[in-house]
């Protein structure tokens, strides 16, 4: 009877684990193009998440999790949409994190996500015009639009005492979009902007375009490209032509590679990306440690895209895109017990008893609108050749 009851419980073990889902993230991002040094460490972050969920055992009753890598491109629409096609055809994801840049974010959302019904979470997505984008409920973001920054930007130059400025911007979605919200933001406020002129990525030679910027003039020139692509073409022929020795840098620009390119030969230059000083971001640089760069730009968003999503399922008790994209707003606003990074075996019990949590997360979550970041922001100069911290707005 003894053995009889022993193969009876062992057998209950197994039938168990045999039941437990096994639910694939698709985590989608430049690992090629031209914010490729920023990416592995975005990624690194959303898998950091996926990981710490899939260890503690608690999503729907034992669920395991893993990720699967693909490449946007950042720029190629055709690409991005093919990978994210493999993702939900081939790997069977149940949500995607990414994309990254956002003209092949659109492009994933309409021909991709919103055909299959699968939530995507971005963590660095920024066009004002996703935010009005025929989604179906299933698009969030973790990274605030480009509305916001444009207005940042514009009171970190004018407080600079900077009051006219040159924009040279990369020429697709989010340049745009970030370009003309600037614009707008500075000549209300009584700045002046000289020229406001795209450029294209992948060139040998800038020097036309830092000609035409450099004859219109200005106090500064605000680049608001990628910092491994034209962005950087564009600083280069700048400095080397001595049209400009300062310049201003959104999001795209700053990174490790942007202190590597030019050291201290833009020092006094300014700029800002999405960030916090909040609790949260201190915890997630304490669980990374030396794994990855806790603090290169997107990668706290990224890990709370991915941990957004997955709190989401355990709240709608089912990893159904259709099901849960409508607990993503629930689990990252209050009401609810706060929870941060380190903390998502606590937040998917609290759920599972029926309770509420409140995902504050790395970057100080709060969803809003449309289901995208209210929006922090650090302030960053250059000093010594190093991207230095002024404060977080």
């Amino acid at each position: 009877m003894k053995k009889l009851l022993m193969a009876s419980a062992a057998m209950a073990l197994m039938a168990g684990a045999a039941s437990a889902e096994e639910i694939k993230i698709g985590i989608i991002l430049g690992f090629t193009g031209p914010i490729e040094s920023l990416t592995p460490s975005m990624a690194a972050g959303a898998e950091l998440a996926i990981k710490e969920v899939s260890d503690s055992g608690l999503l729907l009753d034992g669920a395991t999790v893993s990720a699967v890598r693909a490449d946007s491109t950042c720029i190629d629409a055709g690409a991005a949409t093919a990978a994210a096609e493999r993702l939900v055809t081939s790997d069977g994801v149940s949500g995607i994190m990414g994309a990254d840049c956002s003209g092949v974010t659109s492009a994933i959302l309409s021909n991709v996500a919103v055909p299959n019904g699968v939530v995507m979470i971005s963590p660095s997505a920024t066009s004002p015009a996703l935010s009005s984008a025929d989604d179906n409920g299933l698009f969030f973001r973790t990274a605030p639009s480009d509305a916001r920054q444009g207005q940042v930007m514009s009171d970190i130059l004018l407080e600079e005492g900077i009051k006219s400025v040159a924009v040279t911007y990369t020429n697709n979605d989010y340049g745009k979009g970030l370009a003309d919200a600037f614009e707008a933001a500075y000549t209300a406020a009584g700045g002046t902007v000289t020229i406001n002129a795209a450029h294209e990525d992948g060139k040998a030679d800038y020097s036309a375009e830092v000609g035409a910027l450099a004859s219109a003039g200005g106090d500064r020139l605000v680049v608001a490209g990628y910092v491994d692509q034209g962005g950087s073409g564009i600083v280069r022929a700048a400095l080397d032509s001595g049209a400009f020795d300062t310049f201003h840098f959104p999001d795209g620009m700053i990174g490790a590679k942007l202190e590597e390119n030019f050291g201290d030969e833009i020092d006094g230059s300014t700029g800002q990306h999405p960030g916090t000083d909040s609790p949260g971001i201190a915890k997630f640089t304490e669980m990374v440690g030396d794994s990855f760069d806790a603090t290169s730009p997107f990668t706290p968003e990224s890990y709370d895209a991915a941990a957004l999503m997955l709190m989401a399922m355990q709240a709608a008790g089912s990893s159904d895109s259709t099901v849960y994209k409508t607990k993503i707003m629930d689990v990252a606003n209050a009401p609810g017990e706060k929870i941060y990074p380190g903390e998502l075996a606590k937040a998917l019990q609290i759920i599972k008893d029926g309770g509420d949590v409140d995902y504050v997360g790395a970057t100080a979550v709060e969803l809003i609108g449309a289901g995208e970041s209210a929006g922090n922001y650090r302030q960053i100069v250059i000093e010594g050749g190093k991207v230095t911290t002024v404060k977080y707005r």
